[in-house]
This record gives C-alpha cells, structure tokens and sequence, in this order.
C-alpha cells in the first residue's frame, strides 16, 4: 500500500472507523484537503477497503481526483 506509506511520510493520516449513517469507513488527508472517504461495502473485507483507499490515494497524486462515497453530491 505504497500509496497510504507516502501520504502519511508526508505528514498526512488515514482514518478508519465508524461514522453515524454511514457505517464502517475509511478516509485519507494531507493536513489541508481530503483525499479520499470510501464507505464500506456489504461483505467487503477491511483489507479490501484499505486497497480501494490506497488506489484513491493514488488518483488523487495522479491527477488531483478526490474520492467522496460519504457525502451525496
């Protein structure tokens, strides 16, 4: 996960937890913009969850693309 290595070498944090009407999530920030919320899919495991934030972790280095499964449009 070399993606949420470099994030956090740079001073950044991932947060996995629960959050009210949402359920089990994981989020990614650099101290000043959030990278990345994903929300847990039914029977996904927390491994498969980690990898989906690493890969939206990487979007965002690649193209500045945050990801937001949280908060509706």
């Amino acid at each position: 996960m070399k993606n949420i290595e470099a994030l956090i070498d740079d001073g950044g944090d991932i947060t996995l937890g629960h959050i009210q009407g949402v359920g089990c999530a994981a989020t990614a920030a650099d101290g000043h913009n959030a990278l990345a919320m994903l929300a847990r899919r039914d029977g996904e495991t927390l491994n498969a969850l980690l990898k989906r934030l690493d890969r939206a972790i990487g979007r965002y280095y690649d193209d500045g693309e945050t990801t937001d499964e949280i908060n509706p449009p």
